[in-house]
């Protein structure tokens, strides 16, 4: 029997079945002996061991189109990264390490800013040129006033979406507005930390009809992206390509080197200056922690 692991919840695998509805699974040994995690999102073949109690086991994962490491989800057509105009301000930073998370996945990506109400003046047009202005679509919403959910809907409709962010930013809430109904518990504001409650315990695949589905996950301030060799860094800025082979040396970093055309398109506004500090920001964190796996 083959269908969708849906939720995965302390080594439990919850399998939507076509036309069966969903089993309680474990995933057989072999997985671990092969160094292989099932993931949510992930199309399986399964074995019914209880009929009664909606019960089997996980014996094989089909062939996954896209994967992303944290969150562990696979399967998907786009990733929705929701950050929030005020509590938390914004983190650009972080921002674009979900984008790059994303990107070194090959997998779309959508901006989308919560509590837009909110807003100081001329604050969205700052994001929307940061981040509209090399390529990206960006969304400013208001769960609790409903302002943008209707295009945010068309942009997730008929398409498998991971929705991303840190904690407090509003992805519960966002979710349940989306869905209609109650899908996700929400949490209140902590004053004194300026964070979210995180609310969201475990990664789960929520249908919301007519072949759109979300995928709520645990919220998070930091992503690994120590894999990725430094000098690669670049290429998923795609604001830097229009400058490849402008740069005086051959393989500029863009960071230290002399007569770097993306540098001086950085000074001079004409590429988002605060895009350009992060993956400097970003470029060191990859170098030290290359230094430190030698030492």
């Amino acid at each position: 029997m083959q269908g969708k692991i849906v939720k995965a919840i302390a080594g439990f695998y919850y399998v939507d079945a076509v036309e069966s509805g969903i089993y309680k699974c474990r995933a057989r040994g072999i997985f671990r002996k092969n160094g292989v995690k099932p993931l949510v999102g992930d199309d399986a073949e399964m074995e019914v061991t209880h009929e009664g109690d909606r019960e089997g086991n996980v014996i094989s994962i089909l062939r996954r189109r896209n994967e992303l490491r944290r969150p562990e989800v696979a399967n998907i057509d786009q990733v929705l990264i929701l950050m929030a105009f005020r509590d938390p301000n914004p983190n650009f930073l972080l921002l674009d390490r979900f984008l790059l998370s994303a990107e070194t996945a090959g997998v779309p990506c959508l901006i989308c800013f919560n509590k837009a109400d909110a807003a100081r003046e001329k604050e969205a047009d700052r994001i929307l040129a940061d981040y509209g202005g090399c390529g990206y679509p960006v969304d400013f919403i208001s769960v609790r006033t409903g302002l943008g959910l209707e295009d945010l809907r068309a942009r997730l409709a008929g398409k498998t979406t991971v929705l991303a962010g840190p904690s407090g930013v509003g992805k519960s809430s966002l979710t349940n507005a989306l869905s209609g109904r109650v899908m996700m518990e929400t949490g209140e504001i902590s004053r004194k930390l300026a964070r979210g409650k995180n609310t969201t315990r475990h990664s789960q695949l929520l249908d919301l009809g007519e072949g759109t589905f979300l995928c709520d996950t645990p919220g998070f301030s930091a992503l690994d992206t120590a894999a990725l060799p430094k000098e690669e860094l670049g290429d998923y800025y795609g604001e830097f390509r229009p400058y490849d082979g402008m740069c005086r040396f051959q393989g500029c970093v863009h960071v230290g080197e002399p007569d770097c055309a993306v540098k001086e398109a950085a000074a001079d506004g004409r590429i988002s200056r605060l895009r350009y500090e992060n993956y400097v920001q970003l470029y060191e964190e990859l170098k030290e922690a290359e230094r430190r796996k030698y030492l």
